[in-house]
């Protein structure tokens, strides 16, 4: 028999945890409509979702704080959109998502307890909370995206200002919702990455020509990320957020060596001019030819990303004797960095030096 407690829409545990809920939470194995189980907590945690609006509504904003999101919006804005752009939201982004990562295992705050909360993902339980990741990358990502092209392009400031406002608070509300932070992680995770926003800003250009311009740029683009992720905080037991930290300085680190390359030997810039009027100049032939490049550019993105996972996993198990199934294995550091970082600088690097090449060719340009 399932025993349900009806929850309010909102619910506060010890001052410290948020819940959106429309979720009915029972006891009970029977019919349930989906189920988390909490590291360290030894049961499952069933529940019945009550409103679909609100349940889809809110896993779709969680996913636009993880990789599905990034490996297809940032790629996205460098081939349609501006390389500054581009450029700038990539190095925001690597930077932010680098300090609340290792914040993260720093501060070692514990995520809600579930009870009374229900935990609707799984992987990133196993991580501590203090700041949100999604809060910072989101509130980075949108406003980097606002500061970066509210000079360039002619669209109202305030129209921009609420579709970044509305795209942080999507995020943050969904690790409410889904019961993977408490309030206090999500406002610190916000505060957190505009007070670097605020502090990179006056040097945005700075950054941007060094790291155009500087010879040393390649070099230092591996080195230093690759330093960053061999000498991450270690912990007690595993847990993603360093594979997650080294896949995004690898993301970041291949980008910035194309970045380097494309201006070392002038390769063509996309025609982001198109948005300078306007949108609502854009023309049903600069729609299809922004889907086409969108479209190559992921499958070869995605073919990259497999074929280098498959590559390098198989040259570390070569050398290190152990199966491409061996998970504990592959979590090991001298294993777990050099495949996520090669793998994901990899996709990086094709993403803005490859990818152009291609739409040249295919007169995508």
């Amino acid at each position: 028999m399932l025993m349900q407690l009806q929850l309010p829409s909102q619910l506060r545990h010890k001052g410290r945890s948020l819940q959106l809920w429309h979720l009915s939470v029972g006891q009970s194995d029977e019919h349930p409509a989906g189920g988390d189980r909490g590291v360290g907590s030894g049961c499952a945690q069933k529940y019945i979702v009550k409103n679909y609006f609100y349940y889809y509504l809110f896993k779709f904003s969680a996913a636009l704080g993880e990789e599905i999101f990034y490996i297809t919006f940032l790629p996205f804005t460098y081939w349609n959109i501006d390389h500054s752009v581009s450029r700038r939201m990539i190095i925001i982004w690597s930077i932010v998502m680098y300090i609340g990562q290792v914040s993260k295992d720093i501060l070692k705050w514990p995520r809600p307890l579930s009870p009374p909360v229900v935990k609707l993902e799984m992987r990133t339980d196993a991580e501590y909370g203090m700041p949100s990741t999604h809060a910072m990358a989101a509130t980075a990502i949108s406003f980097s995206f606002l500061i970066a092209t509210m000079n360039q392009y002619k669209y109202p400031f305030e129209l921009g200002l609420v579709a970044a406002f509305v795209f942080s608070t999507l995020v943050c509300l969904s690790r409410l919702y889904t019961g993977m932070h408490t309030v206090l992680d999500v406002i610190g995770g916000a505060l957190i990455s505009a007070v670097l926003l605020v502090l990179l800003y006056p040097a945005w250009d700075m950054i941007d020509h060094l790291l155009l311009t500087n010879p040393f740029c390649p070099l230092l683009s591996i080195v230093v990320p690759l330093v960053l992720c061999y000498n991450y905080p270690k912990l007690d037991y595993y847990s993603p957020t360093r594979a997650d930290t080294t896949t995004i300085l690898g993301a970041g680190a291949g980008a910035t060596v194309g970045f380097w390359l494309n201006n070392q030997y002038a390769a063509p810039a996309y025609a982001g001019k198109n948005f300078q009027l306007g949108f609502p100049l854009i023309t049903s032939k600069v729609v299809v030819v922004v889907l086409a490049r969108f479209f190559v550019g992921i499958f070869v993105v995605l073919l990259t990303r497999q074929l280098m996972k498959n590559v390098v996993l198989g040259m570390l198990g070569y050398r290190y004797k152990f199966p491409i199934g061996d998970l504990e294995a592959r979590r090991r550091l001298e294993v777990e960095v050099p495949y996520k970082f090669i793998t994901y600088s990899s996709v990086g690097f094709s993403a803005t030096v490859i990818v152009p090449l291609l739409h040249k060719l295919l007169g995508l340009m």
